[in-house]
C-alpha cells in the first residue's frame, strides 16, 4: 500500500513539473512574442523616420520658404527615432501622433505647389510613406495581438500560478495616435 502511495505521489508531482515548465516555457515565449512584435514596430517607424529628410528636400526644392513647417517635421523625426530607443510605448505612440501631426501639412504643400505635386520623387515618397504606413498599422495590430495573447496567459488558470514565477509583467497596448 505504502509504495502505490509513493508511486502516485511521484506521478502528481512529475506532473505538476510538467504542467510548471509547459507553462513558464508558454509565458516566456509570449513574452518574446511581443518583444519581437514591438521590434516590427520600431523597424517601421525607422522605415517611415529615414524618408522624411528626402521627403523635406523635395519639397525644400520646391517651397523654400516654408521653413516653420520643415523644421516642425524635422524636430517631430528627431523626437520619433529617440522614441524608438525609449523601452515605454507610450512614448513610441505619443512620437508617432506628433510625427504625424507635423507631416500632415507638409504633405498639403503638395496641393500648393503644382509643380512639387507633379514631382516624381514627391509622388515616390507619398507612395512610400503610405506603404510604411500599411506596414506600421500591420505590425501595431500584431503587436497588440501579442500583447492580448501574453496578458491573458499572465491572468488565466493554470498558466496564472506559474506567471509569477517567469519574471513577465502583463504588457500595455499600442495606442493608435490620433
Amino acid at each position: 500500500m505504502v509504495s502505490f502511495l509513493l508511486v502516485v505521489i511521484l506521478v502528481v508531482a512529475v506532473l505538476v513539473l510538467i504542467g510548471f515548465v509547459m507553462g513558464y516555457n508558454k509565458i516566456r515565449s509570449a513574452d518574446v512574442r511581443v518583444a519581437e512584435a514591438l521590434s516590427g514596430i520600431d523597424v517601421e517607424l525607422t522605415r517611415r523616420a529615414s524618408l522624411i529628410p528626402s521627403l523635406v528636400h523635395t519639397v525644400q526644392t520646391f517651397a523654400a520658404h516654408e521653413k516653420g513647417i520643415l523644421d516642425h517635421v524635422t524636430d517631430a523625426r528627431a523626437a520619433l527615432t529617440s522614441a524608438t530607443a525609449s523601452a515605454s510605448v507610450a512614448d513610441r505612440s505619443a512620437a508617432e501622433a506628433q510625427l504625424d501631426t507635423a507631416l500632415a501639412p507638409l504633405l498639403a504643400l503638395g496641393q500648393s505647389y503644382p509643380q512639387l505635386n507633379s514631382s516624381d520623387n514627391f509622388l515616390d515618397l507619398q507612395r512610400n510613406l503610405a506603404d510604411t504606413e500599411d506596414k506600421l498599422a500591420f505590425a501595431r495590430q500584431y503587436y497588440n495581438d501579442a500583447v492580448a495573447t501574453l496578458n491573458r496567459q499572465l491572468t488565466t488558470i493554470p498558466w496564472m500560478f506559474v506567471a509569477p514565477l517567469t519574471g513577465v509583467d502583463q504588457k500595455e497596448y499600442y495606442q493608435t495616435p490620433r
